[in-house]
């Protein structure tokens, strides 16, 4: 990374946290919550008696080292993470957020992630919102690629260009006029400017954005950021490939879902090529949430939901949710500011319900005391409906 980014990160440490926060909330998203890491990953099957070795690359101000380090603890499992960033205020935001929740095993480095390589293997890999910022983004895929042990999976988020409409000439246009000055400097001159920008530029025509309304360093990393790559779906994919990384699946499959556009039979696509024209029908991605493995090597992929696999719910209360079907017969949800109504047969209420996190497939059955027969008919076709809404993963880690 540039000293320009870095002098960025040190001047607007990003996203802003304020450590007295983590006294009355936890922030908590994708990649690299532990439900999704195993149900992506490990095919909703990892042994959680093993300890899990992390690295979080580009770790910021400490979102997705807090999530996994609070989300392990609670769980009781054994973690080592190491966290790295470039930005020695953004670590020290980190670590400050870290000591007041008490988390322990966690290593943290001021350092580049291309060095990753150097710290050893580690079973998961966190890299959110960093790869997209380097001068050559393949070499950061590539290292981490190589840091992932042969069980080991990661979790990325990379910036997508539809979403950000009227970003990147806001951003060139801002570089040419004020990269000569300081970081606080360029803040200063770059927020007159926006205030005079036509109401008719693309930019405030987009709704899908709002960082730069949150604070300082959300208005400078959106739209002062000096070096900003963003990737389609099947790009991103295609570079993961290039690293020796598989796809493995996103938690925002509905995005990528052609079959939405569609009424009747289509030509037949790859699923690249499918989720890429999706991804230029809906128009509204701003970004990319995927996990992979090592292409060579042996983590178990996306689960199946086999009878021994343990669903949960995501995001929503069983009850709550096993409440709404029974009155209704359906969902409803909204999905990136769209709203959607799932129909969902009443008899499917009492199996909803049972889902605790605890309890295999097999066992849902029985313990939901729907009939057997009615129960195979319902579960798959419950199932498919949860998880394309990303309401619901497996993963044996509360066992």
């Amino acid at each position: 990374m540039t000293q320009t980014v870095k002098s960025q990160y040190e001047a607007f440490p990003y996203p802003e946290r304020d450590p007295k926060d983590e006294r009355k909330r936890m922030i908590t998203g994708s990649p690299s919550h532990p439900l999704e890491m195993d149900h992506f990953l490990w095919a909703g099957q990892r042994d959680w008696s093993e300890p899990l070795r992390v690295l979080v690359a580009g770790g910021g101000t400490g979102d997705a080292l807090i999530q996994l380090a609070q989300t392990l603890t609670n769980a009781r499992k054994k973690y080592e993470i190491t966290y790295m960033d470039l930005s020695a205020a953004s670590r020290e935001i980190a670590e400050k957020r870290a000591k007041i929740r008490g988390l322990k095993r966690i290593n943290f480095i001021t350092g580049s992630l291309l060095d990753a390589p150097d710290l050893g293997s580690f079973d998961y890999i966190d890299c959110c919102g960093v790869l997209h910022h380097l001068p050559e983004p393949q070499e950061g895929f590539d290292a981490l690629s190589r840091a992932l042990s042969p069980k080991g999976g990661i979790g990325l988020m990379v910036y997508a260009p539809y979403g950000r409409s009227g970003v990147y000439p806001l951003q060139q246009a801002f570089r040419t006029l004020f990269e000569h000055l300081t970081p606080e400097e360029q803040l200063k001159a770059a927020s007159d400017v926006f205030k005079r920008l036509p109401e008719g530029h693309v930019f405030k025509r987009n709704p899908h954005l709002g960082d730069h309304k949150v604070s300082a360093a959300g208005f400078y990393d959106l739209l002062l950021h000096s070096t900003d790559q963003a990737y389609t779906i099947d790009r991103l994919i295609a570079t993961m490939e290039v690293a020796g990384l598989e796809f493995c699946g996103t938690p925002n499959a509905l995005q990528y879902d052609l079959a939405r556009f569609l009424q009747g039979s289509s030509k037949e696509l790859d699923r690249k090529t499918a989720m890429a024209t999706a991804e230029k029908l809906d128009g509204t991605i701003k970004l990319h949430v995927v996990y992979g493995r090592r292409a060579d090597g042996t983590a178990g992929g996306p689960a199946k939901g086999m009878s021994d696999d343990i669903p949960h719910l995501r995001n929503v209360k069983p009850a709550q949710l096993a409440a709404g079907v029974a009155k209704l017969g359906s969902i409803s949800l909204t999905v990136f500011g769209t709203p959607y109504k799932i129909a969902m047969p009443k008899q499917a209420a009492p199996i909803i319900a049972a889902i605790d996190g605890r309890t295999t497939i097999d066992h849902l059955r029985k313990k939901s005391g729907v009939d057997p027969i009615l129960f195979a008919e319902l579960w798959p076709k419950l199932a498919l409906e949860l998880e394309r809404f990303g309401l619901l993963v497996y993963s044996r880690i509360l066992v």
